[in-house]
């Protein structure tokens, strides 16, 4: 299989580098590629991005969208360490191909400079052009909500949803640089018009393995 895993920057450094994690994370999938499979570890900034980016906002030039797109960057050379090849970040779909195919893992950040997408853009771009089996996104809730559970105690799970009501929900959002949401307007976007199957996934890697196992799972499912 060929899969596209969007990893959230609150798992890589929730408030701190998640070491613990990031280790049990990188033993999962150095297993799973041995059995033939491969996998692109698509890198968020987290909250390394939004502390860029509130400083940034002092400043008279606009350089959010372009902190942000470093931090990921930063992030995904963090994880790359966890595989041994910190010096095999790419920077571009050519160069992710290639690496994939000498390497099995691949860890990337934003893929060079465009504003107003977050790393879960740069991870659909992936899925489309490797035409991979699996996109997954991997975040610090178990899937979509109606609303934000941490703010709402009736917010509501949604373990499945169409393409196009996806599409409504987040086209009711404005984008901002380093916005904490399941998908970015421009990944939402291309899902949707690609009919790229999309599964939201929490940290748990039981759950992850189950999901890669075509088993039950806690999660939400974009799909027809």
């Amino acid at each position: 299989m060929k899969v596209v895993i969007s990893l959230g920057g609150s798992l890589i450094i929730p408030d701190k580098i998640d070491v613990i994690y990031l280790r049990k994370f990188s033993k999962f999938i150095k297993h799973f590629v041995k059995k033939n499979n491969q996998v692109v570890i698509v890198c968020g900034g987290g909250k390394t991005a939004r502390k860029y980016i509130k400083d940034v906002k002092k400043s008279k030039y606009d350089f959010e969208s372009l902190v942000g797109i470093e931090s990921t960057k930063l992030n995904s050379a963090l994880v790359a360490s966890y595989f041994n090849s910190f010096s095999l970040v790419p920077n571009s779909l050519e160069e992710v191909k290639k690496n994939l195919v000498k390497n099995k893992v691949v860890c990337v950040g934003a893929l060079g400079f465009q504003p107003e997408m977050t790393s879960d853009g740069d991870a659909a771009q992936i899925v489309d052009y490797l035409k991979a089996d699996f996109f997954i996104n991997m975040t610090n809730v178990r899937g979509l909500y109606d609303k934000d559970p941490k703010k709402y105690k009736n917010a509501k799970f949604i373990s499945m949803i169409s393409f196009k009501d996806f599409f409504k929900t987040v086209k009711k959002l404005k984008y901002t640089p380093g916005q904490h949401f399941v998908l970015d307007q421009y990944a939402a976007n291309l899902v949707c018009k690609k009919r790229i199957k999309t599964i939201i996934l929490n940290s748990n890697l039981k759950n992850l393995n189950a999901c890669l196992k075509g088993k039950p799972f806690v999660g939400t499912v974009i799909n027809d």
